[in-house]
C-alpha cells in the first residue's frame, strides 16, 4: 500500500508542478483563475492522501470546507472577469 500512496503523490506533484506552469504563463486572467482552482483541489487531494495513510479522518470536514471555498472563489473571480470584459 505503501508504492500506491508515493505513486499517487508524485503523480499530484507532476500535477501540481504543470498546474503552477499554467498559472505563471496563462495567456488570460480565466486560464490562471482555472489553473488555481485545480492547484487546490490538487492540495484537497494530497491531504486526503496523508488522511489516508495516517488512517486519521479529523481533517474531512476541513478538507470539504476548503474545496468548497475554492469552489465558490473560482465561480465569483470567473463571474467578476466576464463582468469586466463586457465593460471593456
Amino acid at each position: 500500500m505503501t508504492v500506491v500512496y508515493a505513486l499517487v503523490l508524485a503523480m499530484l506533484t507532476i500535477a501540481a508542478m504543470l498546474t503552477l506552469w499554467r498559472l505563471l504563463q496563462g495567456p488570460t486572467t480565466l486560464d490562471r483563475i482555472a489553473a488555481l482552482d485545480v492547484f487546490v483541489v490538487l492540495i484537497v487531494a494530497a491531504a486526503a492522501v496523508y488522511a489516508a495513510i495516517y488512517s486519521d479522518g479529523s481533517n474531512i470536514p476541513l478538507l470539504a470546507a476548503v474545496a468548497l471555498i475554492a469552489l465558490v472563489g473560482s465561480v465569483t473571480a470567473a463571474r467578476l472577469v466576464e463582468r469586466w470584459e463586457r465593460h471593456r
